[in-house]
């Protein structure tokens, strides 16, 4: 039987559009894929179609995940879309399937014997431990303007989860968090929604100007982390399975470190 590959944008609603519509196509489920990335082999006998994104049908996709599976699994799946994985739009859309079919009693998402389940559930672990892991080693520095700026490089495509966590935490600051693997940044304008920019920042980390205050209290952080370090007692190993060395870049105390 003729495979149909939809072609999604990398994003939720863009997954979520290619679900609504591989719906729409009233087809046996295993002969439709998704997939996100450039394709670099074809299939033979496949028919490739693009698929453009719709915020609205992402949102009904979102209503019925959260009404039929719950708080838990929509977590979840949401998290396995932000993934870096290639793999990941195609192992959504199928989970989703099987749990609308209702195969399995009880949640779903329990279910690891299915292997487009159990992908889904080792996608959006991997992103939860980014994300926990970042929520505690982001490093926010004041830039003359008064700005909170944020920069980092995650694997994963977390910015919008980091912001609803932030904008709840800083309400009342003006501030923004920088992808740069992805080259675009999330704003938080005091008192005001944030949102989404997709576009490099204007100015580099070289010109960045911080405030007086910002530069004391980094010459002191700095200085506090070296003082407390008991030099007998270093464990490289296990500090760098604490700390992954790929954060340390970004993070203030380790800017001069040796």
């Amino acid at each position: 039987m003729e495979e149909t590959i939809l072609i999604c944008e990398d994003s939720i609603e863009g997954i979520l559009t290619g679900v609504y519509k591989a719906y729409e196509l009233h087809k046996d489920h295993d002969t439709i894929h998704l997939q996100t990335a450039d394709i670099e082999n074809y299939r033979l006998f496949a028919t490739y179609d693009e698929v453009t994104t719709d915020e609205e049908k992402s949102r009904k996709v979102l209503r019925t995940i959260y009404h039929r599976f719950g708080e838990e699994a929509y977590t979840q799946l949401c998290q396995a879309m932000v993934s870096y994985d290639t793999q990941k739009a195609d192992a959504v859309y199928h989970a989703i399937a099987v749990g609308i079919a209702g195969r399995y009693h009880g949640r779903f998402m329990d279910h690891l014997s299915n292997r487009y389940i159990h992908k889904v559930f080792c996608l959006s672990r991997n992103t939860g431990i980014e994300l926990h892991h970042l929520l505690g080693f982001l490093r926010f520095q004041e830039l003359q303007n008064g700005v909170l700026l944020a920069r980092y490089s995650p694997k994963n495509d977390i910015t919008t989860m980091m912001m609803q966590h932030f904008a709840n935490r800083l309400p009342n600051e003006d501030f923004a968090i920088y992808d740069e693997k992805r080259k675009y940044y999330a704003v938080h304008p005091k008192g005001k929604q944030w949102y989404l920019v997709r576009e490099e920042l204007p100015f580099s980390k070289e010109k960045e100007v911080y405030t007086q205050q910002e530069s004391e209290y980094q010459i002191l952080y700095k200085h506090f982390c070296k003082t407390i370090a008991i030099t007998e007692r270093k464990n490289w190993e296990l500090q760098r399975n604490m700390l992954p060395l790929r954060f340390r870049q970004y993070m203030v105390e380790f800017e001069d470190a040796e």
